[in-house]
């Protein structure tokens, strides 16, 4: 029986594994023999250890991982796998959403797993980064870099970097409550209609709050899809068909729908229309129905930044208190919690605010939802009678 030292390095014979101590890393290394590249390089893909007994299971693992075609690379890392995600796994978003996940990315994922090899990343080491996470992130924040981790190391399985992904592996923890979302009482809902009139954020506010649509669906929104008229058979409504997503779909499909104007809206929206008509007009400009409804000095699509900045704005002329507190996204959230408030059943709110069911109008409006035994737009006429 032969006993092996650090600082001696034994000759393998050709074809043969080889583990030997490398003083420079102090560090065992072991060695796979895998031919010769076209150049005439040899090719032997190597693995550290502080152990032969480690290194001899990472070069097992190794094996098993060049059997099954994996090219696996002890240089190729989280943080290079997470950036090659985000460079070639999200084609097809808008900005916001790139500019959301590589800050997420490089805000949570890179700094605490990034030097890590990827083929090592274990399912212990990534349950526990998530439980440290949830010890400072809302819980969505966490289903989010949570996805990041998996749609990286999935991409890397794609292209044979690695066998398993370990962010499938375990269970997402509880992370911190979100900030909860607010409603407009019908008193203040009330004051909100009447400030600032014969505005576009007037107009903006009372299609958000009297027909439930999404801000990212209200700002690509173009007069063709907004018909204020009445027929014998049809009604004032909107055809909720676009959103700012990159393509212009909008949130699911459930979400592309026609919604019913209540009069009081379509009242506010025809003034509007008539005043940009005139504007136009004045400035020389062709209006034609393709022309957004609520765009910028430019005519383009306004931002979301501009938008909140008028709506605060708006509530402080109100004299709703504490404007800043507010985001426009909870006027959605008020619209659900006047219907329900007025008896509308859940399953009637949950389509018209584009759901594919109850679950997620309970899950998010869940303090807004009552329990009732008893649509849109009849009851808003109902609910802000004049």
């Amino acid at each position: 029986m032969t006993t092996e030292t650090p600082g001696r390095r034994p000759k393998a014979g050709n074809g043969e594994d080889s583990i030997y101590w490398d003083k420079s890393k102090n560090r065992y290394v072991g060695a796979v023999s895998r031919g010769y590249a076209p150049d005439g390089t040899r090719r032997r893909p190597k693995v550290y250890g502080r152990t032969k007994t480690e290194v001899r299971t990472k070069l097992r693992d190794l094996k098993r991982d060049l059997a099954a075609g994996v090219k696996t690379s002890s240089k190729y890392t989280v943080e290079r796998a997470v950036n090659d995600w985000l460079a070639r796994g999200l084609k097809g978003r808008d900005q916001a959403s790139l500019k959301a996940y590589c800050s997420l990315a490089k805000n949570h994922v890179i700094p605490d797993l990034g030097k890590a090899k990827l083929h090592e990343l274990g399912a212990d080491d990534v349950d526990e980064w998530l439980e440290a996470k949830s010890e400072e992130l809302a819980h969505e924040t966490l289903k989010r870099i949570r996805s990041i981790l998996r749609r990286s190391i999935a991409l890397a399985q794609r292209d044979g970097a690695v066998t398993r992904n370990v962010a499938e592996l375990v269970e997402l923890p509880d992370g911190q409550a979100g900030r909860p979302s607010k409603s407009l009482t019908l008193e203040q809902a009330q004051k909100v209609l009447k400030a600032r009139p014969g505005t576009w954020i007037h107009a903006y506010v009372v299609l958000a709050l009297l027909v439930g649509m999404r801000t990212e669906e209200e700002r690509p929104l173009t007069w063709a899809h907004v018909h204020t008229e009445t027929g014998h058979d049809t009604r004032p409504h909107v055809d909720v068909w676009r959103s700012v997503r990159k393509k212009g779909d909008t949130k699911t499909k459930k979400s592309r729908r026609s919604l019913a104007m209540p009069k009081q809206a379509a009242a506010v929206v025809d003034a509007h229309r008539k005043r940009q008509q005139e504007a136009c007009e004045a400035a020389g400009v062709a209006w034609t129905p393709d022309c957004l409804v609520f765009p910028n000095d430019e005519g383009q699509l306004r931002s979301s930044k501009s938008v909140l900045t008028n709506f605060r704005a708006l509530l402080k002329e109100a004299g709703i208190e504490a404007p800043k507190q507010w985001t426009t996204r909870e006027l959605r959230t008020s619209f659900v919690s006047l219907m329900s408030d007025h008896g509308i059943p859940i399953e009637v709110i949950a389509r018209v605010v584009g759901h594919s069911g109850t679950a997620t109008t309970e899950r998010v409006y869940r303090k807004q939802i009552r329990p009732v035994i008893t649509s849109g737009a009849e009851a808003m006429e109902d609910i802000f009678k004049a």
